[in-house]
């Protein structure tokens, strides 16, 4: 299977364009963003847990990476609420499960070999610093030769200037509204900006966002 596979293609996805899907697991829902291959695939998916539904024990063949957006998730690991930060990487394995129900956001089969860390943390025990512009602040969650991912929360009104972005950008707007010249994104939306894309986001009402940049230089895929 293949959707959204052409990484040099910008893809904007909003909550109103949603299409919800059965998983093998009974109780879990998908809405996927990004795929490439079948049931094992490189993948990008919002994941939606009815309550008591849990999944196979199973190994990370290429490594996952997953934020909390609501609900409690679990593992052997621990529990983790809403704001939850994962990095399981290559080869590592658990049996997921929830009593309460959640929804997650989940990167597969997406690591280097040499991103070996393995670290949970929890985001809203966490403080933010001051960001790369007026009104912006950040999170920084994780980075590698290939990869930086942060939360970045901004004030209403706050802007930053035209920018490029080397390797690409990847965004979630987990609360509140951003914007650019090409459009309007309200909490939910996905969107995948090209290596060297171009823009000058800002948000008029504040916003709360989780970013990954430099993973999609079109060598480097």
């Amino acid at each position: 299977m293949e959707l959204n596979a052409d990484f040099s293609q910008r893809v904007v996805i909003r909550p109103e364009d949603y299409k919800w899907t059965a998983s093998p697991a009974p109780g879990v829902e998908r809405m996927m963003l990004e795929r490439v291959g079948g049931e094992v695939a490189r993948a990008t998916t919002i994941v939606r847990f009815a309550a008591g539904s849990h999944f196979a024990a199973h190994t990370h063949d290429g490594g996952e990476e997953f934020l909390v957006l609501d609900g409690v998730f679990s593992d052997e690991s621990g529990d983790y609420p809403a704001g939850s930060y994962v990095r399981n990487p290559i080869g590592t394995s658990h049996t997921p499960r929830t009593a309460q129900g959640c929804t997650m956001f989940v990167k597969l089969h997406q690591f280097s070999a040499s991103d070996t860390e393995q670290f949970s943390l929890d985001t809203r025990s966490m403080r933010f610093v001051e960001g790369l512009a007026d009104g912006l602040t950040m999170l920084p969650l994780h980075s590698t030769a290939n990869e930086n991912v942060v939360l970045v929360k901004w004030e209403p009104g706050a802007r930053m200037v035209s920018h490029d972005h080397w390797g690409g950008e990847e965004v979630l707007v987990l609360e509140g509204r951003l914007q650019d010249e090409h459009g309007d994104y309200p909490k939910g939306t996905w969107i995948r900006n090209p290596h060297m894309w171009r823009h000058a986001p800002f948000s008029q009402d504040g916003c709360l966002a989780y970013v990954k940049t430099g993973h999609l230089e079109l060598t480097g895929f």
